[in-house]
């Protein structure tokens, strides 16, 4: 599943060609899942003829400033991503499959064509991305419910730490993948935090001691600045993270130094783990 580093690549793609373009044609699937219950046409008529004056993310949802409002929010699910006409795709995980290079590319369900002939795409196969539009969207659900931001406002330690307070008895598995406390923080950063910080996904918030948190402090902060400096591109990643390895229940699976990564249900979600270095 995307996460905030995928997202932030998306968001470098619409400011560095969509950012200053104006839009000369919008190709909207009709999907009213996907849009809100908006039909094309309607979607239509909020892009065509609009400039695009800003490209903005907070966690995991992404939304452009156009000259004139509502403006789109684009959030991309479980498989969504966005492309343009030339590019090399993202891939989500440690082995992809083979790339579809056909343009439009296939479950494209949003194809902007801009006044200097790019073309992007919003690719969405599972139909769990959404496209909305709002007239103030930082100000406006989703995204007025979403916590910090670990690339733009990570709190301090002190901060991090009284937000923990408030949320003493979850488990921090659970409370990391929550939105409302870490926008953009998704499974496999969730299992790589946890991981390099030595910390057990199922224990409760109130366990941690002040170093571990200053420790979960400066790991999360790592691993999403290391993320997004190779712009979320997975071959760049350290050979020594759990990323590389954690993927598919293997149960001969094995860190890089040859320790056991096991995989076990937290919060509702797999994880994977390494017992002899996690406590």
């Amino acid at each position: 599943m995307p996460e905030l580093p995928e997202a932030e690549h998306t968001r470098r793609i619409f400011e560095r060609l969509a950012v200053g373009r104006r839009v000369a044609e919008a190709h909207v699937a009709d999907d009213t899942i996907v849009f809100e219950a908006q039909a094309p046409a309607w979607v239509r008529d909020r892009l065509e003829g609009r400039t695009i004056v800003g490209a903005h993310r907070r966690g995991k949802y992404l939304w452009l400033a156009l000259d004139e409002g509502p403006h789109p929010i684009v959030h991309l699910g479980m498989t969504g991503t966005l492309r343009f006409k030339g590019d090399e795709p993202l891939v989500l995980e440690a082995s992809p499959k083979e790339t579809d290079r056909a343009w439009p590319p296939r479950f494209t369900k949003l194809r902007l064509v801009l006044d200097d002939g790019t073309e992007l795409a919003f690719t969405n196969a599972r139909r769990l991305g959404r496209v909305m539009f709002r007239d103030d969207p930082p100000a406006e659900a989703p995204l007025s419910r979403l916590g910090f931001d670990p690339l733009t406002d990570m709190p301090t330690v002190g901060e991090l730490e009284a937000r923990l307070a408030r949320r003493k008895r979850a488990v921090l598995k659970g409370l990391l993948l929550d939105q409302k406390f870490a926008a953009g923080v998704g499974n496999w950063i969730a299992d790589e935090v946890l991981y390099q910080a030595g910390i057990d996904p199922r224990r409760r918030v109130e366990s941690l001691s002040r170093e571990e948190v200053a420790r979960l402090h400066a790991t999360i902060r790592h691993v999403i600045h290391s993320a997004v400096a190779v712009d979320a591109r997975k071959t760049h990643f350290p050979d020594t993270w759990l990323f590389h390895r954690r993927w598919g229940k293997d149960a001969s699976a094995r860190t890089h130094d040859g320790r056991v990564i096991e995989h076990i249900e937290v919060a509702g979600r797999t994880t994977a783990w390494v017992p002899s270095v996690q406590r």
